[in-house]
């Protein structure tokens, strides 16, 4: 966990005034980048009125973008951790930053805001904002709202808005690679026709980066009938292959897949290690479970406490696994 995130874990502070807040931000504007985002900060563009944002604005927009830019990080990173901070006001302001990297920062700040305002905002940007980094992120955040769609969580003529505008945008062969990519993870949420055919196609693609989401997509379609690839691309020589192929195992419960998730929650490289244990755990089962015993083991020798409480997350997850549930193709009785 990074020092801004265990700075934002040390309980609620008091809402600073909006003059300190301003004081705040001048200060760093006159620290050129050498000064750290304050609590007074990330606490006091939390839960603004209106009336507020707008005295807060002009300071915002005064700063250099590279100011705008570490501060809304920053701020992503604290509201990750920090429940109680409300970003909704000052996010929908950033979504209008002249700077494409404060608007798609911003996008990610608002992850939790499920109003169809929002998304009607995130379908604007996902159409017509100028930078493809922008678009792209834009059409992503709206595969939550097809997924809240599909469990009929917001109004079906809502999540068929969104859903259309994804696939318009996958359907784009002229449109950049980024947005095409995330507009095919977004429509996986949803069991429309089409999702199966424009998988298959990325997954084919020569462009990595759609292999990539190819393998994204086939996770949050909870079909099997992905396994094989799957399980191919748990060996691949790429490493963002590898690490989406052990996603997509764990949100696909394949069994078949634990030996190989063993393996790479042994290796090196740490990020593939974490969503490879994330995946034994969603999996579950006898043989699962031993190994994230022993990986809780050599992770408290090492002193490793992220890696302690990612072990132990995953074994709580097992335990809830009924492995009678799993489908007979899934079981092989070698793996056991």
């Amino acid at each position: 966990m990074s020092s801004n995130k265990r700075a934002a874990q040390t309980g609620r502070s008091p809402k600073p005034e909006i003059s300190e807040t301003i004081a705040a931000l001048q200060m760093l504007r006159a620290a050129e980048g050498q000064a750290p985002v304050s609590a007074t900060i990330y606490y006091g563009l939390s839960g603004l009125t209106s009336e507020e944002l707008a005295e807060i604005m002009p300071v915002w927009q005064a700063l250099a973008d590279d100011e705008r830019r570490r501060i809304i990080r920053f701020m992503v990173d604290v509201g990750e951790v920090n429940f109680d901070l409300d970003y909704v006001e000052f996010g929908n302001a950033a979504l209008q930053d002249p700077d494409a990297e404060v608007r798609e920062a911003a996008i990610e700040l608002l992850f939790d805001d499920m109003s169809i305002e929002h998304m009607d905002r995130l379908l604007e940007l996902a159409q017509w904002d100028e930078a493809p980094s922008v678009r792209a992120a834009a059409v992503g955040a709206l595969g939550r709202f097809i997924l809240a769609g599909e469990y009929e969580e917001i109004p079906a003529s809502a999540a068929t808005r969104a859903e259309e505008v994804a696939i318009s945008l996958w359907s784009n062969d002229s449109e950049d690679v980024d947005v095409r990519r995330r507009a095919l993870e977004a429509i996986a949420n949803s069991s429309h026709e089409i999702v199966p055919e424009a998988i298959e196609e990325a997954y084919q693609s020569f462009e990595t980066r759609m292999r990539v989401s190819a393998l994204f997509a086939m996770g949050r379609t909870n079909d099997r009938m992905w396994s094989e690839y799957v399980m191919r691309e748990l060996n691949s020589d790429d490493p963002e292959m590898r690490y989406e192929a052990a996603r997509a195992a764990g949100e696909l419960s394949l069994r078949k897949a634990v030996q190989s998730l063993i393996r790479l929650a042994s290796g090196s490289d740490r990020e593939i290690a974490e969503v490879a244990i994330w995946s034994l755990g969603e999996i579950g089962g006898e043989q699962a479970k031993r190994a994230l015993s022993m990986l809780a083991q050599q992770a408290e020798q090492a002193e490793d406490d992220e890696l302690v409480e990612a072990v132990e997350d995953a074994l709580a997850s097992a335990e809830l696994v009924d492995v009678v549930a799993f489908d007979d193709e899934d079981f092989d009785e070698d793996d056991f």
